[in-house]
């Protein structure tokens, strides 16, 4: 199982480089680790995001926290109760489906005890509360191969047959016996009932023995067509390391496999972090791109790949960090995105400006962007605010993955970040155009205001207190304001009697900072 990863973020403007303020959004005084970002494709201003974090008598949970206006105000964190008291969770991912609605996906598990699974959650709201857990798969559904770890999520939001669509991926956690697969599960009901798991290498394509956790990295193609990567080594099938592409038929639950990329210059490192990521063009059904690690070069740096067919044929890799090459540096810590019109954006952990190789260096975050009527990648831009240095934390398991978010040209990314003294998720969000970033969202403290609204639910008013108050807005949940008022005093009434019933998001602003949570009218 994963738990924390590390990163920081800023930006590089021409020759001058502006940076801006990072936003804690955990505040945790343990440790927060493994962040997962989802924003509302019909809201761009509707953003949720989950992590691990500690809560006392209860191990790690999954919190979460929602933002109304882009991330300048957030409610406050709901911890996802374990299905078991024994129980622990770790990694969360987030998707919305085509009516908005999100969910939420992790493990929940007791490794001692060697059981638990991967469940999934529906909220109704947005984000702000969650339904009870419904289990994926469980850690014995295939007896001895412990098929839970990873669990990455995407759902299908075409206008295709299985709009609506749930996917699941998982493979092996540690422990388990061999021979090693990628696992598929899926629910065409909003997450009520679940297909029966079944692998997605198959003979001629399978993971094989010796890679022990093979994990599918998913994607769904414009046209609802779910599809994924995994790692694969089978001399008899391939006499060197490769990546296979899958696609997979709901008809007839059946998939179709191609190469991606084979080559033996694997990552040999063993603290670096290894992710690779699909992802696919939501303009261009056909267009696919894969991001992943190698050694090339001698040391560890990002590489692209693309497909304009579907998967079929893929294009040679293309080294994407500008740094020297062969130099001794090593990236890892990848993500990308691309926003809704096709362009691009990857982003990786970065070590050039450190006075030595390896892991255990300090390291910084940058980021290129490949624009949609562009054949390059952008020069590299400096995401991050400063150098952190190395902590010990980050030689634990986990720390596999930060989450970027592309939208309308803007950046918005979550990390693990060790600044002040424990890991903690943090948040940035930039515009970005022409190849650099043009502007800087600074984004404030998150720390809670000291405000407070009764009664909730409420019937004709409600009534606000808490220091300098100075005003209330309440949005519906398709992101629609329906009141403003400016306040003056630390308590004030507030009438409610030309809102209809229902539930609303109320953001309130006090000299202090904002404060969100969900209201209800009835």
């Amino acid at each position: 199982m994963k738990t924390f990863i590390t990163l920081i973020l800023c930006i590089i403007f021409g020759y001058t480089t502006l940076f801006a303020q990072n936003q804690n959004i955990s505040n945790g005084v343990v440790f927060d680790g493994e962040p997962f970002l989802a924003i509302n494709p019909y809201n761009t201003q509707h953003m949720v995001v989950a992590w691990m974090g500690w809560k006392l008598f209860e191990q790690i949970v999954i919190k979460t926290r929602v933002s109304y206006d882009a991330g300048k105000s957030w409610s406050e964190a709901v911890p996802l109760l374990h299905v078991s008291p024994s129980f622990s969770s770790a990694d969360p991912s987030l998707a919305f489906d085509h009516e908005g609605n999100v969910f939420v996906s992790y493990i929940d598990y007791n490794k001692l005890a060697d059981s638990g699974g991967v469940f999934i959650r529906k909220s109704l709201d947005g984000g702000l509360s969650w339904n009870d857990p419904v289990k994926v798969i469980d850690m014995h559904s295939d007896v001895g191969k412990k098929p839970i770890d990873r669990p990455w999520m995407v759902i299908d939001r075409s206008d295709g047959p299985n709009q609506g669509t749930i996917y699941i991926s998982t493979m092996n956690a540690k422990g388990a016996v061999a021979p090693f697969n990628p696992y598929l599960n899926y629910s065409s009901d909003g997450g009520e009932t679940w297909e029966p798991w079944q692998y997605i290498d198959a003979t001629g394509w399978l993971a094989g023995s010796l890679i022990p956790q093979p994990m599918p990295t998913p994607a769904i193609s414009a046209n609802g067509v779910f599809r994924c990567i995994y790692p694969s080594y089978v001399f008899v099938q391939n006499t060197l390391p490769q990546f296979i592409h899958a696609s997979f038929d709901n008809e007839t639950s059946g998939f179709e496999y191609h190469t991606v990329y084979e080559s033996a210059e694997n990552v040999s490192d063993t603290l670096s972090k290894k992710g690779y990521l699909i992802r696919a063009n939501p303009v261009d059904e056909a267009h696919l791109v894969f991001f992943f690690l190698s050694m090339e070069n001698g040391d560890i740096d990002v590489y692209f790949a693309e497909s304009l067919n579907n998967g079929i044929e893929w294009t040679v890799p293309l080294r994407v960090n500008d740094d020297e090459v062969g130099n001794g540096i090593m990236q890892d810590l990848l993500w990308a995105d691309f926003d809704e019109d096709g362009d691009l954006v990857v982003t990786w952990r970065d070590r050039r400006n450190a006075i030595d190789t390896g892991y255990t260096v300090p390291s910084e975050i940058w980021g290129s962007v490949r624009w949609k009527d562009s054949l390059d990648f952008s020069i590299n831009f400096r995401i991050s605010d400063t150098i952190v240095a190395y902590d010990s934390v980050l030689a634990l398991s986990g720390n596999d993955f930060m989450c970027v978010a592309f939208h309308d040209d803007t950046l918005n990314a979550v990390w693990g970040d060790t600044r002040n003294g424990t890991l903690n998720i943090w948040l940035q969000r930039m515009a970005v155009a022409d190849s650099l970033v043009s502007d800087i969202f600074l984004i404030d403290s998150s720390s809670l205001p000291s405000v407070s609204y009764f009664p909730n639910p409420a019937t004709s008013s409600i009534t606000l207190k808490g220091s300098e108050l100075s005003k209330i807005e309440l949005y519906d949940l398709n992101g629609r304001k329906v009141l403003e008022k400016r306040l003056s005093k630390s308590i004030e009434e507030i009438s409610l009697e030309e809102i209809a019933d229902g539930t609303y998001i109320i953001n309130i602003e006090s000299s202090f900072g904002h404060f969100s949570g969900k209201l209800i009218k009835k």
